[in-house]
């Protein structure tokens, strides 16, 4: 992977991120505090989990100084409104694409300085920018699948729809 493909797979997270917080900003407070689920999480929860996800991977593999402390797991109660959560979100992204800016195509290569210690070989640091893409992929099916169950729906997050907007 090179720096240019990281770059444009956390666009397409970005614009993923995007077209399911607008498809949720037509919710009621109610619907956005729903308990129903697709699997294990409700709409806020899935949305929340991914957040977390994104910031404490990123804090880990570039290893950031709060990554040292232990970092707390972002609670869906700790949101609650869906402006509160895009707040937080828009300021991770920021943090995000600053970090990623500052990755060289050898750095992609090796292992992160922030290697996870549980794993049983190093990967580089590309993998795991992968695994991320691949799990805001999943995160957000399950946030379009609750969205179109409300009456919602994103109208689609698959990447040649992203690959293929206007003005791309």
């Amino acid at each position: 992977m090179q720096t240019a493909e990281a770059a444009r797979l956390f666009d397409y997270v970005y614009w993923m991120r995007d077209r399911i917080l607008a498809a949720t900003s037509n919710l009621t407070p109610e619907q956005f505090r729903s308990s129903e689920t697709v699997a294990t999480r409700d709409l806020r929860a899935t949305l929340v989990h991914e957040l977390d996800v994104e910031s404490s991977w990123r804090e880990r593999l570039s290893n950031a100084p709060e990554a040292g402390a232990a970092s707390v797991e972002l609670a869906p109660d700790d949101f609650a409104s869906l402006e509160a959560l895009e707040a937080r979100w828009r300021q991770e992204e920021s943090v995000m694409r600053a970090w990623l800016s500052s990755l060289s195509d050898d750095t992609l290569a090796a292992p992160p300085v922030g290697q996870p210690p549980d794993l049983p070989r190093p990967l580089p640091l590309s993998d795991y920018l992968t695994h991320l893409v691949g799990h805001a992929v999943e995160e957000f099916t399950e946030a379009a699948l609750l969205l179109t169950r409300l009456g919602h729906s994103p109208d689609g997050i698959e990447f040649l729809k992203y690959a293929n907007r206007p003005g791309s």
